[in-house]
């Protein structure tokens, strides 16, 4: 049956009076932070993460390309609408979203483009939000200058974007967006257009002002070290769901997926466990630790942890040894990664001498050893 129009006034009536007596309140059921169940429907692809975080809490969404931490991020903004009927929610501060439009939301976005209207100055793109809450004119200038020279801007207050250098817009950005004093601030891969020198200096910076802000903060990135830098807690997504999540510290030390391992630069694998030794599954060799488990567990361990001989070792110390085979090389900072092949998938770090000297190359075969103390192994 369809709504009349005077049914669709009152009800969009009533949430305007539910919220304003939350705002009012500071929160409508005197819950803070954000409470979220994020569930966006677009043909065969479906995401649906649980989201939360307390003010002054910095949350790092992380995934692969097409995981849905984008779509994540613009149900966040109100940019995604989610889908009805299915479950999803959006509080914060104990006031609900769903309904709400995105310009009348307390959300600052700081997007990977920063999308800096380039017809005005800094000091008027960093005003524009102050303006658009109703603030007056003067006001509104002052509060952006005052921000602009709390990120070090205040002699760049009239330049345009085409001016500024890719961290200084960056930063324009985000003064923009704490302009308006939001209480969720989203950072679309805020460092992604930088180059590596300013990413160094504008990672520093805005680590030190997100620490400083008192709301909740989510921050989308695929690159690992901006995210373990940033955050105080990471969200993993892959294909629309959360496969794991938690400090930085404890992510990077036991990570449950394959993207999760190959991001801090892992080798991971799954298996059953009984004492010092896990077997691994699919038939697959035994891997031996110094933890004693039992039950399902993962066992992990660095590609510099590997040796790679050309023989057989007699009498190595290592407690684990596999024949592979090696089907790729590739430079990996200082050193050569072997991706290897056999009774162990495996990738190895080593050193460009030591590569030589093995004469590696795809198709020779190799013995692989890692010792028991350099593995580390946790329930799975």
């Amino acid at each position: 049956m369809r709504k009349t129009e005077r049914q669709g006034e009152a009800e969009t009536d009533g949430f305007a009076e539910e919220t304003a007596r939350a705002c009012e309140g500071g929160a409508g059921d005197g819950s803070e932070g954000l409470d979220a169940r994020l569930v966006v429907v677009r043909g065969s692809f479906r995401l649906d993460v649980t989201l939360t975080a307390r003010p002054g809490e910095v949350v790092a969404l992380l995934g692969p390309n097409g995981a849905g931490k984008t779509t994540a991020l613009r149900a966040l903004a109100g940019l995604a609408p989610l889908s009805p009927g299915a479950g999803g929610r959006l509080r914060l501060d104990g006031v609900p979203l769903e309904r709400m439009p995105p310009e009348s939301r307390p959300v600052g976005v700081v997007f990977q483009d920063y999308l800096l209207f380039p017809h005005l100055t800094a000091l008027d793109n960093v005003a524009f939000g102050p303006r658009c809450r109703g603030a007056s004119r003067s006001e509104a200038r002052a509060e952006a200058a005052e921000w602009l020279a709390r990120l070090g801007l205040a002699e760049h207050a009239g330049a345009r974007p085409r001016r500024l250098s890719g961290g200084q817009a960056q930063r324009v950005a985000l003064a923009r967006a704490l302009a308006t004093r939001p209480r969720l601030l989203l950072l679309d891969e805020p460092l992604a257009a930088l180059d590596a020198r300013t990413r160094l200096e504008v990672r520093a910076e805005l680590r030190r002002r997100l620490a400083e802000f008192e709301a909740v903060a989510v921050l989308v990135t695929h690159d690992p070290l901006d995210a373990m830098v940033l955050a105080d807690r990471l969200v993993v997504v892959e294909d629309g769901r959360v496969v794991q999540e938690g400090p930085p510290a404890d992510i990077a030390r036991r990570p449950r997926t394959d993207y999760i391992a190959r991001l801090v630069g892992l080798n991971l694998y799954r298996g059953e466990a009984e004492g010092h030794t896990v077997r691994l599954l699919g038939g697959g060799p035994s891997i031996t630790t110094t933890e004693e488990l039992s039950g399902p567990a993962f066992v992990a361990f660095p590609p510099g942890a590997v040796t790679l001989h050309s023989e057989r070792p007699v009498g190595a110390s290592a407690r684990n040894l596999w024949r592979c085979e090696v089907t790729g090389l590739e430079t990996h900072a200082d050193q050569v990664r072997a991706d290897l092949t056999g009774e162990l998938r495996v990738l190895a770090d080593l050193t460009t001498l030591s590569a030589a000297q093995l004469d590696l190359r795809p198709g020779v075969t190799v013995w692989a050893t890692v010792k028991a103390t350099q593995t580390h192994a946790y329930p799975g």
